[in-house]
C-alpha cells in the first residue's frame, strides 16, 4: 500500500532531491580549508621523498640545506622515531623514515623556512645514500619470498598474520551442500575523493599550548598519533586539533 494511501500528507524530505547545505561554497571556491590558512611569520615545510621503491637509508646529509640563508630548521626521521598507526596490531608506520623506504614517494627528511622557495631549494640540497633492494610489486610476489622482508614482524617472511576462520559445522556443511567452490577473491580497495588538499598548520602561542588544523576527518586520531609521535610531554589538555573548514558568507546572493 502506497504512502499516500495511509498518509494524508506527502513526504517532504524522502524522495526529494535536496541541495547539499555547503555545495554552494564549494561550487563558488569560498570554503576554506586548512591549506588556506596563513600566519604571521609563518614558517613553510618541505618533505623530501624517497625516489626508489625499497631501499635501505645508509646515510643523509643535510648540511647544504642548513646553510641555506632563511631555514629554520630540518629533522630526519632520527628525530621521530616512535611508531603510529591507526589499528593497535600494526603500529609499524613513521612520519618520517628512519633506516628504510617501502615506496616511492616515502618521507625522509622535512624542512622548515621563511617561505616555500627557500623550503624547497633546501629540500633539493639535501643529499640521500641508499642501498637499494630487492623490490616487491605484487602481494603474490611477496608472499612467494621471504627475503628482503618489508617489516621486520609478522608471522614469517612478508606475511602480516595468518588466520583460519571456521564457523559452525563446516564438514556437514560442505556434505550437503549443491556446489562447493574454492576460488582467490581479489578487491581492489576504493576510497573517497575529496577536494581538499593535504596539509597541516600548527601553531604554538605564548602559553605553551599548541593548535594544529589539518585535512582530516578525524581530529582524534591526529590528537592521539601526534602525542605518541612527537613526544612532547604535555597533556592533551594543552593540545587542540580541529579540521578547518569554513564556509564564508556573502551578503549577496552568488
Amino acid at each position: 500500500m502506497s504512502n499516500s494511501e495511509n498518509n494524508a500528507n506527502p513526504l517532504n524530505v524522502v524522495g526529494k532531491p535536496f541541495r547539499k547545505v555547503d555545495a554552494r561554497a564549494k561550487c563558488t571556491g569560498q570554503t576554506k580549508f586548512a591549506d588556506d590558512i596563513f600566519l604571521p611569520r609563518m614558517l613553510y615545510c618541505k618533505i623530501l621523498r624517497s625516489h626508489l621503491p625499497h631501499a635501505l637509508i645508509k646515510n643523509i646529509d643535510f648540511s647544504k640545506a642548513r646553510s641555506l640563508p632563511g631555514v629554520a630548521g630540518i629533522i630526519t626521521g632520527k628525530d621521530l622515531p616512535i611508531p603510529y598507526g591507526i589499528l593497535p596490531v600494526s603500529q609499524d608506520e613513521h612520519a618520517l623514515c628512519i633506516d628504510k623506504v617501502r615506496f616511492i614517494g616515502d618521507p625522509v627528511a622535512a624542512v622548515a623556512a621563511i617561505d616555500e622557495d627557500v623550503a624547497f631549494d633546501a629540500m633539493n640540497l639535501i643529499e640521500v645514500e641508499y642501498e637499494p633492494l630487492q623490490t616487491i610489486s605484487s602481494i603474490e610476489e611477496g608472499v612467494m619470498i621471504d627475503e628482503p622482508r618489508i617489516h621486520e614482524y609478522g608471522d614469517g617472511g612478508n606475511v602480516h598474520k595468518k588466520v583460519s576462520l571456521e564457523f559452525g559445522e563446516t564438514d556437514e556443511g560442505f556434505a550437503e551442500a549443491d556446489l562447493i567452490r574454492e576460488d582467490t577473491f581479489f578487491y581492489e580497495g576504493n576510497t573517497h575523493l575529496p577536494m581538499e588538499q593535504h596539509a597541516a598548520v600548527a601553531y604554538y602561542d605564548t602559553d605553551e599550548k599548541l593548535t594544529l588544523w589539518s585535512s582530516t576527518q578525524t581530529p582524534h586520531y591526529v590528537h592521539r598519533a601526534d602525542q605518541g609521535v612527537g613526544n612532547c610531554g604535555q597533556p592533551y589538555s594543552r593540545h587542540r586539533y580541529a579540521k578547518w573548514r569554513r564556509l564564508w558568507r556573502q551578503e549577496r546572493p552568488v
